[in-house]
């Protein structure tokens, strides 16, 4: 059991879910043309994913926190505040370059969930469990974007959330905080923004 919830903690992780994210929702934004979705999607891909988990590696190969998933909460002050700037540049090359509502949308709705989860994490000194947070809002962006289909997804986002509390990395409220908070800010800011830009 614990191979499979450490697979799916790693395999599912948020760094991968944003990592993929952008590039399917751009996919879709751009009219399915190759080189205007790979630099839309990569912009944020790499401003809100590879950047920020690069600091993330950096900090914990130098002990700053308890690993590349920062399981302390007290650890998450630092890994958060930065993947917030750095998506919040990436946010404002979007604005600045015209990228299209789709993509503007689910930018604002990542920084949004970042929002909440600093305020949860340090606010309220709730460990909410990101991993639940940012799959939860994945599925729902993505069928917002290509239809029903991609609930099938649903899967993956009960496998990640089974894994963190296997784990004993969170606790089960911790867990489906966060996926409230994925379905409800993530994806319902996403469903918002857009319908406000289109």
């Amino acid at each position: 059991m614990s191979r499979s919830a450490r697979w799916a903690t790693e395999l599912l992780a948020p760094w991968v879910w944003v990592l993929a994210l952008p590039l399917a929702v751009a996919w879709a934004a751009t009219g399915h043309r190759v080189l205007p979705a790979l630099g839309w999607g990569l912009l944020i891909s790499v401003t809100g994913s590879l950047i920020p988990m690069a600091v993330i590696v950096h900090g914990a190969k130098r002990g700053k926190w308890d690993g590349h998933h920062v399981t302390n909460r007290a650890g998450r002050r630092v890994p958060l505040l930065f993947a917030g700037v750095s998506l919040g540049l990436g946010f404002v090359a979007l604005l600045a370059g015209g990228a299209p509502a789709r993509l503007v949308a689910l930018a604002a709705s990542m920084l949004a969930s970042l929002v909440v989860a600093v305020a949860v994490t340090f606010g309220a000194k709730f460990k909410i469990s990101l991993h639940a947070a940012v799959a939860s809002s994945a599925v729902v962006v993505l069928t917002l974007t290509y239809g029903p289909w991609a609930l099938l997804l649903a899967v993956a986002v009960a496998w990640v959330a089974w894994s963190r509390v296997e784990l004993r990395d969170h606790t089960t409220p911790e867990v489906l905080a966060g996926l409230l908070m994925g379905v409800v800010v993530g994806g319902g800011a996403y469903w918002v923004l857009l319908t406000a830009l289109s």
